[in-house]
């Protein structure tokens, strides 16, 4: 009688981690996304700009600033996450992701934020 008893407790507690899976993963789905920290991404209401640079000048490894902070926040956005500290230090990780972005998007891969790139970091 010992193990009809623990079978059926365990059909129940079987159910019950069942029903659970199926309640918290509709509510995971009706969550609305989370938002980026304040420290990746300043101003990210609007794809295409993060809030520290407007233009589309050439930027290279070495540059420094709000252009590449630009650059650093358009690819975490890009990208759905954060890969990049957005320090402003075009240092070769940044130059890396460039170069992925690159290639993924069909441009010239040279790992230089020209024009096109630019453009193609904008129109996400």
């Amino acid at each position: 009688m010992l193990s009809r008893r623990r079978a059926a407790v365990a059909a129940i507690g079987g159910t019950v981690a069942g029903l659970m899976l199926v309640l918290t993963a509709g509510a995971a789905h009706a969550a609305p996304p989370t938002t980026p920290t304040a420290a990746s991404t300043p101003a990210a209401s609007v794809p295409g700009y993060c809030g520290y640079y407007d233009g589309s000048a050439t930027t290279r490894r070495g540059d420094v600033g709000d252009r590449v902070r630009e650059i650093q926040c358009l690819i975490n956005y890009w990208n759905g996450g954060t890969p990049l500290d957005v320090d402003g230090d075009f240092g070769p990780r940044t130059e890396s992701w460039v170069v992925y972005f690159q290639d993924v998007n069909g441009l010239a891969v040279d790992g230089v934020v020209g024009p096109q790139t630019w453009g193609a970091l904008r129109a996400l």
